[in-house]
């Protein structure tokens, strides 16, 4: 399995942007499609974006797309995820997860299908 730990988070104002990281070690991180989901208080985690393994397929919910940008760098085993134009509701712990399957598609998100998941890292926006 891969283990996964999240940085990046914090406090910003609406209209700022931030840049999460998520740096994985074990050997299956280049071989694994990588997501970033979100909760926020009192909701369920929901998908905002995945990655594929070399990083050429990208796939974002509808309510971050033009303002997320998901991206990896597998030599750094590293994959980010940068925020801009944050508004109030993207407050969320943010999750990365670790595809179950080598050849998983951007586009089935179901979270039943990433095996690892990190801590998740805060993020506030304020209005």
């Amino acid at each position: 399995q891969v283990q996964l730990v999240e940085s990046g988070g914090g406090l910003v104002q609406a209209g700022g942007s931030l840049r999460l990281s998520c740096a994985a070690s074990g050997r299956t991180f280049i071989s694994s499609t990588m997501g970033w989901f979100r909760q926020a208080p009192g909701k369920e985690r929901e998908f905002v974006a995945t990655i594929s393994r070399s990083g050429d397929s990208t796939y974002y919910a509808d309510s971050v797309k033009g303002r997320f940008t998901i991206s990896r760098d597998n030599a750094k085993n590293t994959v980010y995820l940068q925020m801009n134009s944050l508004k109030p509701e993207d407050t969320a712990v943010y999750y990365c997860a670790a595809g179950r399957y080598p050849y998983l598609s951007t586009t089935d998100y179901r979270e039943s299908n990433f095996a690892s998941w990190g801590q998740g890292t805060q993020v506030t926006v304020s209005s």
